[in-house]
């Protein structure tokens, strides 16, 4: 699994499948934050774990296109998944992963800081920055930083770039662009205005705590927790840390990156996937697929929205349980409706290079707009 946040949570869905299958324990190891690349070695090598995590969309299909995961098309679970879910573990019309929590990066907020200020939850960029303003005159760091590691800022500029080409060109156009790119046919900062989205990384660094470039997950979590920040922008796997304090009351909104109140919906999409390795023995594929299929069961689902703290994909699971932010985040995606993940579309090292460190680079001033944009271009068409 490349999920940190779920590494306290997980046994507890695996003791039930094994009590639910004598005989059949899963045991698993954590690769945070290069996941995909320790994946990708490990299948180079032959030795791809009987189950993977995976991130959607490209993730799966370079390794489907490399024979790597079972064709999972006809297993009983998939008739149980949102069909909106489907389009993230497709290649070649078949389905070669589970989809297993759709989720949101946006901002996570206290909801007791906001309202000791008397601050609402902004729906603009201008009403972002006015909060920002007040909560520092009174003491409070707007943002929780996170620029130890590449990651964080990393989802925050695709996020900026995936919002801005959603906003002028919606859903089709947003995959005509991911195609244009995959042929060659026009660079990443063509659609959007590139000056404005490093505009607002700069005004984003200038809200976080000075010491943010020394700050990695458990320093964002720990200062949004303690009250030191009053915002983080994350996605909602930032939260089950902190459902260990019940008196912390959050709320999720998107990143209003935009003056125009409609342009700002949540950057969400399908994240985490299962997959069945094609490299394990046929005995060791059997067992990986009984708990494929035991995932929609009322157990897992129940494991997996409340304890594990994750919406689940699956038709008709109940995530009323779940904590307000979820609501917030399926609230807003079923009204307003959402941009997708243009990062999980493109090419892995794209992601996991390009983009990631071109974020980091910027914000530390050692990476210009300009390098950033041509190294994006390069590795996008290279791979």
């Amino acid at each position: 699994i490349y999920k940190q946040e779920i590494t306290q949570t997980l046994p507890k869905l695996l003791e039930a499948f094994s009590k639910a299958n004598p005989g059949i324990t899963v045991t698993f190891e954590i690769h945070p934050n290069d996941g995909g690349a320790t994946n990708a070695a490990a299948a180079a090598a032959g030795k791809l774990p009987d189950i993977i995590q995976a991130a959607s969309y490209s993730s799966v299909v370079e390794s489907a296109k490399n024979g790597y995961y079972l064709d999972l098309t006809k297993q009983p679970i998939m008739s149980k998944v949102l069909d909106g879910a489907k389009p993230a573990v497709t290649w070649n019309g078949k389905l070669y992963a589970v989809p297993m929590d759709f989720a949101g990066i946006g901002i996570i907020y206290n909801k007791d800081i906001f309202a000791k200020y008397k601050l609402k939850a902004p729906t603009t960029y201008l009403e972002l920055q006015k909060v920002a303003a007040e909560l520092k005159k009174n003491g409070v760091t707007p943002f929780s930083g996170l620029l130890k590691e590449n990651w964080s800022i990393g989802h925050f500029m695709a996020m900026l770039h995936g919002s801005m080409l959603g906003a002028k060109v919606g859903a089709a156009g947003v995959l005509s662009f991911v195609a244009d790119m995959n042929a060659g046919k026009t660079g990443w900062e063509k659609p959007i205005d590139t000056a404005a989205m490093f505009k607002i990384m700069d005004w984003y660094k200038s809200n976080m705590d000075p010491n943010a470039s020394e700050m990695s997950w458990d320093q964002q979590q720990a200062a949004y927790i303690k009250g030191e920040a009053a915002m983080m922008v994350q996605g909602l796997w930032a939260l089950p840390n902190a459902k260990d304090h019940p008196e912390l009351k959050s709320g999720f909104i998107p990143f209003p990156w935009s003056n125009k109140a409609a342009d700002n919906r949540f950057f969400a999409d399908v994240d985490s996937t299962f997959a069945v390795s094609a490299q394990s023995t046929p005995e060791k594929q059997a067992a990986a697929l009984k708990f494929i299929n035991w995932l929609n069961s009322p157990a897992a689902v129940k494991i997996w929205t409340t304890d594990i703290q994750l919406t689940s994909t699956f038709k008709g699971a109940d995530s009323s349980g779940m904590p307000t932010p979820f609501q917030d985040l399926m609230g807003s995606v079923n009204k307003a409706g959402s941009y997708p993940w243009i990062f999980s579309m493109m090419p892995s090292p794209t992601w996991e290079t390009a983009i990631k460190n071109g974020a980091l680079g910027y914000v530390m001033g050692s990476a210009k707009p300009a390098d950033i944009i041509a190294e994006v271009n390069k590795s996008w068409v290279e791979n």
